[in-house]
């Protein structure tokens, strides 16, 4: 029974760790935090801005593993969405100009002009596509 638990404390430290060092390894070959930085002319900030990222995975690691249920108003709520999505975007937008994305994309399908255009469809379909699947799915 113990090497049992062994084990699995084992491969789940290991993937943790694997897991970990991957998503550092993401945000550094990005370069988010000093772009970040860069873009808010804040760069003396650059120390807070890399232990917010730490304790916010820190934090948000151990209430997953613990099973933490807050149970919050719609009001308090509303704004940690607004963040959590305000992240992921940012995490989808600095992926996409590292790899150069939106541009090629436009010049293959030939509106090079319309690139505003492009990205006002892409950034709507995914408002409309992300209010669908909460309002329809999470309720049903």
């Amino acid at each position: 029974m113990i090497i049992k638990e062994m084990i699995v404390i084992l491969i789940g430290l290991g993937s943790g760790l694997m897991v970990g060092c991957g998503f550092v390894a993401f945000l550094t070959v990005l370069g988010i935090v000093p772009r970040l930085t860069q873009l808010s002319k804040s760069d003396h900030l650059v120390q807070y801005y890399e232990w917010a990222i730490v304790l916010g995975v820190v934090l948000g690691t151990w209430t997953e593993l613990r099973n933490i249920v807050l149970h919050l108003g719609g009001i308090i709520s509303i704004p940690i969405g607004l963040f959590s999505g305000i992240f992921v975007g940012m995490l989808a937008a600095a992926l996409t100009e590292v790899v150069n994305v939106i541009p090629i994309f436009a010049k293959r399908i030939g509106i090079d002009g319309q690139l505003i255009s492009a990205l006002m469809a892409i950034v709507l379909g995914k408002v409309v596509g992300s209010l669908f699947q909460w309002i329809y799915f999470v309720n049903h």
